[in-house]
């Protein structure tokens, strides 16, 4: 019974010393610091890949190293095109990890979503310039539809659009032509004969540029960009090999450097292009074709009833083409529930 009686007596107060009056180390006592490490001697890289949780880098000397986001980033996201700072190993050897600690400030941002009510934003590419959207006359039909989407993606973003109509030897291309032809974006064309003269004209808008270019599968993009840069498939499978993910340019956007200076961006062939981020009074906008023949509209005019809006007239005075009209018409009415 004494000595239960032990047990249960409760412990008595110890005295305090003079060590106490300090506090005692223990698990997270260490006062967190709002400061961060400048990181002064980072190594500036291109983003070339993004592939779950891994990005790979590419060093000014041609260096391609594997990175992972740094954790004072936050939620920061890192896209193909962001220009970073990476600390760590940056030699590029096999099974090193080195680490992004700052994204620096985006000159655009082009984006999408899967469809025109999905509040998620997919970024395309980071520091674009221009947009080159691909679009070719037969197998695959054409889609204005969507190549009106792409285009409206760019003018939002401030990226310079350029439509280049691919297989123009397997179908007359003047429909498809008739319709760009006041939209305000330039057009190349390319057939098997006209390759050549198709690729000197894009070398020459692509020098010193960012491009990313677009379009559906079987479109000729990604021969495109084989005749931009003459070793692109070897470019990849560098990179490939690098982060170990089997990354091509069907699966995932990769950004190649030109030969003759400059970036492209090549990227999946895409199904669908959403503009839920597009502010819907801003799509009449991104119609340049379309745009000043709203100036006669009333105030309140939401630009779908022919029987109150000028855009009709605008388009029977031959500066616009109907189907322009239509693909905008479509597109606001797509966006009428917002």
């Amino acid at each position: 019974m004494a000595v239960d009686a032990v047990r249960r007596r409760p412990l008595s107060r110890q005295p305090r010393d003079a060590e106490d009056s300090f506090g005692r180390a223990g698990r997270g006592s260490r006062p967190r610091s709002r400061l961060r490490p400048e990181h002064g001697d980072a190594t500036s890289a291109r983003v070339v890949t993004v592939d779950r949780g891994r990005y790979g880098c590419l060093l000014e000397d041609g260096t391609i190293l594997v990175a992972m986001r740094a954790r004072e980033l936050g939620r920061r996201s890192v896209v193909v095109g962001d220009e970073v700072a990476v600390v760590g190993d940056v030699t590029g050897a096999a099974d090193t990890l080195s680490r992004i600690v700052r994204v620096e400030k985006r000159r655009s941002v082009l984006r999408r979503t899967a469809d025109d009510d999905d509040p998620v934003e997919r970024i395309i590419v980071a520091n674009a310039d221009q947009l080159v959207v691909v679009c070719s006359v037969a197998d695959p039909p054409p889609q204005p539809r969507l190549v009106d989407r792409c285009l409206v993606a760019a003018i939002d973003a401030g990226v310079e659009p350029l439509l280049c109509v691919t297989k123009t030897d397997l179908a007359p291309p003047e429909h498809l032509l008739e319709i760009y032809r006041s939209a305000g974006v330039q057009i190349v064309t390319s057939s098997a004969e006209t390759r050549d003269a198709a690729v000197a004209t894009l070398t020459e808008r692509l020098r010193a540029r960012v491009t990313v270019f677009v379009g559906t599968s079987g479109v000729g993009k990604s021969t495109l960009v084989n005749a931009l840069v003459p070793d692109a498939t070897q470019r990849i499978g560098t990179v490939s090999l690098a982060t170990g993910k089997g990354l091509h340019t069907t699966t995932a956007a990769i950004a190649l450097p030109l030969p003759f200076g400059g970036w492209v961006v090549d990227t999946p062939g895409v199904r669908s292009f959403g503009l839920a981020h597009v502010d819907r009074d801003r799509l009449v906008a991104c119609f340049p074709d379309l745009a000043p023949g709203t100036d006669e509209c009333p105030s309140d005019c939401d630009h779908l009833d022919p029987q109150v809006c000028c855009l009709d007239e605008w388009v029977s005075s031959g500066h616009a083409h109907p189907e322009r009209l239509d693909s905008l018409r479509r597109l606001l009415v797509s966006r009428s529930a917002d």
